[in-house]
């Protein structure tokens, strides 16, 4: 399972264009994060962050600060 270490995945609340918007200005211009993406037709509105650094933590309290729910899925 060698390169699953980076895949970070999240429990969201983020379930329209707008909170996506959001989510572009926030995650599009980290160079930590290789690559996100967000199944915002999944029940648990799915995050999916690539990033070799950033962890869950810094992620659940970026988007709490910005008044979405945000809990690592595991």
């Amino acid at each position: 399972m060698e390169g699953f270490e980076h895949i970070l995945l999240f429990k969201t609340n983020i379930n329209c264009d707008s909170d996506k918007q959001l989510l572009h200005t926030l995650l599009d211009n980290d160079h930590d994060i290789d690559s996100w993406s967000i199944d915002m037709e999944d029940e648990d509105c799915v995050l999916r962050i690539i990033s070799p650094t950033i962890g869950h933590r810094q992620i659940i309290q970026l988007l709490n600060k910005h008044g979405h729910q945000c809990c690592e899925l595991t």
